[in-house]
């Protein structure tokens, strides 16, 4: 069938065409039988509903066609290379899953008494010692419930320790490396830092004379800390970490190093041996845990001596009694600065993490970080002499390029991403790092085999030369067979429609 053949029912064979589920279901209907609600007085007072919910009322066999139908038409690591650079989706072993679902981890309760659940108590202090041992750091706080949130903490513990120092009313800069992530800023920000620009040199890394120059530009006094992503984001280890460090110790800061690239060098680097103070691990980047959606997400951070006294409550010991969590402040032997989070973290990703380490072994957790990094390498030499990368280098976990190979086609990052889409491939990520115009950032990951990669290079290529050839009906209409076309994402942004209403005109949605 030709690409544009309508048919009476919108479907394309296997491919069915599904609407809103407000469209489907009638909100007069249930699809269960419910007991009339009985009157009784409210305590809600003037903040109760005025009007009904109208929720879409389905049957069963509607409800799951729909969910079903939708997941279709999702992208996903099960159905193909997931190519979005600094985000790592890799593989998810279905041995964690078995695992997590075990009765004495899937059917616990954080208010069961702390007796009941020794096996999970012990499982959370095993996953404790080996982050620390893969990371060469003294504590760990695994309450932390995503990247940003493990981040937060690294800067909350060097905050408690300026202010423990008296320090907290003078030590007000942060140095930010133009490379690392964008969450680094605003956690900064949010924490009353003042937040100070580092630039990056022609190779793609922090500028280390300029690094020194904004170090010591009133003397050092006023610094709190660096947060530098290393392997950073444009895909490239930093090979003056231990000197900045060294800089950085002598006038009294600390060193935040934003941990999500860890899976380059998991089991072959220790962050703790390079001089970092904090650190916080995506479970769902190196060890393989599920995320997306909003969660669940876990971003364990690990601290050095100089800031392990303010590890958050709760955490984890054992003694001739067993497991105990210490859960508030007069247990605690040293200062911690407060709990983040109303529990002790993610149980399911706790679980799933150590399945992965333990499945895996020293030996393949350090093949892990090996095969990342040839996977990342083999992408960017197979594809250099037709797209442009801007720094000549190897990579390590990810191959970065700029659009400069796209000068004078008419056909731009955005065009490029979404021509992607009709070929059965996500984009990769678009627009970022900054420090190159048009970045194409590309992460492979470890579990992609070497035929994966051959077709993805392939069809990269084909795109490349169709680019070049001038053939733009391939680009500024695509996707044309994915289930909806391209989006005016420029309308969507200034003009969303955030809720379903039944008169609402098409012409207002965003296609």
């Amino acid at each position: 069938m030709s690409a544009d053949k309508q048919t009476f029912t919108g479907n394309r064979g296997l491919v069915l065409e599904e609407a809103l589920i407000f469209e489907i279901g009638v909100s007069s209907k249930c699809g269960v039988d419910l007991e009339p609600v009985p009157d009784a007085p409210t305590m809600l007072g003037d903040c109760g509903a005025n009007q009904a919910v109208d929720l879409p009322g389905l049957s069963e066999p509607e409800a799951v066609r729909h969910y079903v139908r939708l997941s279709q038409k999702n992208h996903s690591i099960d159905a193909g290379l997931y190519p979005l650079g600094s985000c790592t989706m890799k593989h998810n072993p279905r041995l964690n899953e078995k695992m997590a679902r075990l009765p004495g981890f899937g059917d616990i309760h954080p208010l069961q008494p702390q007796s009941s659940v020794q096996g999970a108590l012990e499982l959370m202090d095993t996953l404790a010692h080996w982050l620390k041992t893969l990371t060469g750091m003294p504590a760990v706080a695994l309450s932390p419930k995503a990247g940003a949130h493990g981040e937060l903490c690294g800067m909350m513990a060097i905050r408690a320790a300026i202010e423990a120092k008296g320090e907290l009313g003078t030590r007000k800069r942060v140095l930010v490396p133009e490379s690392a992530h964008g969450t680094n800023p605003a956690t900064a920000a949010l924490l009353g830092f003042k937040v100070d620009g580092i630039p990056a040199n022609a190779e793609g890394r922090v500028d280390l004379e300029a690094f020194k120059a904004k170090l010591h530009e009133n003397g050092g006094d006023d610094v709190a800390a660096i947060m530098l992503t290393n392997p950073n984001t444009c895909g490239l280890f930093e090979p003056d970490i231990i000197e900045i460090a060294d800089a950085l110790h002598a006038v009294g800061g600390y060193f935040y190093c934003d941990g999500a690239n860890f899976n380059a060098i998991v089991g072959r680097v220790r962050p703790g041996d390079l001089g970092v103070d904090a650190m916080h691990i995506n479970l769902h980047k190196t060890f393989s845990t599920p995320h997306g959606g909003g969660g669940p997400g876990s971003g364990p951070t690990v601290l050095s001596d100089r800031l392990a006294a303010y590890a958050p409550l709760p955490y984890v010991i054992s003694d001739d009694g067993g497991y105990h969590l210490v859960e508030d402040q007069t247990q605690a032997e040293a200062p911690a600065f407060g709990r983040m989070v109303a529990f002790h973290g993610q149980m399911g990703m706790f679980v799933r993490a150590l399945s992965y380490m333990m499945s895996h072994g020293s030996d393949g957790l350090r093949q892990v970080a090996e095969d990342a990094v040839l996977n990342a390498n083999y992408v960017l030499a197979t594809l250099k002499d037709m797209m442009s990368a801007p720094f000549g280098a190897p990579c390590m976990h990810e191959a970065l390029f700029d659009d400069s190979f796209l000068k004078d086609t008419g056909v731009d990052t955005l065009d490029f991403a979404k021509a992607m889409i009709d070929e059965g491939y996500h984009p990769m990520t678009m627009y970022f790092p900054l420090v190159v115009h048009g970045a194409m950032l590309i992460e492979p990951t470890e579990t992609e085999s070497k035929a994966t990669l051959d077709l993805f290079v392939a069809t990269m290529r084909d795109l490349v030369a169709s680019a070049k050839a001038g053939d733009l009906n391939r680009f500024k209409q695509a996707p044309e067979l994915a289930p909806r076309r391209r989006l005016d994402e420029t309308q969507a942004a200034r003009n969303p429609v955030l809720r379903w209403q039944a008169d609402i005109c098409e012409a207002q949605a965003a296609e």
